[in-house]
């Protein structure tokens, strides 16, 4: 199969033809085939997108954007808070670090 990426629209689309397929007696390899993915894509596709209506998929899509974003700016931060404390404090033993991080 062409390996395409599918927009969350399409996926629920293509799940609800599934569903009507499915409903008429349609076997599940027949399925597969009409509606274009694999087997592990159809059931990846249901466990993530089965029962959501396109607006709640697209919601979902933009949380994890924005999730991935931010995870990017916490590692981006903690880096620049490790190298701002290792040169303001140098090459301190580490028994005496501790002691100055908790201070006020």
């Amino acid at each position: 199969m062409v390996r395409k990426s599918y927009t969350p629209e399409q996926i629920i689309n293509k799940l609800r033809e599934a569903e009507i397929l499915l409903n008429q007696g349609t076997t599940l390899p027949v399925v597969w085939k009409k509606i274009g993915v694999s087997d592990c894509t159809y059931y990846r596709w249901r466990k993530e997108y089965g029962g959501m209506r396109i607006e709640q998929a697209k919601r979902l899509k933009e949380l994890e954007q924005e999730n991935s974003r931010l995870k990017r700016l916490v590692a981006d931060l903690s880096l620049d808070n490790a190298i701002l404390k290792e040169a303001a404090w140098g090459d301190l033993p580490p028994v005496i670090v501790p002691l100055l991080t908790s201070l006020p």
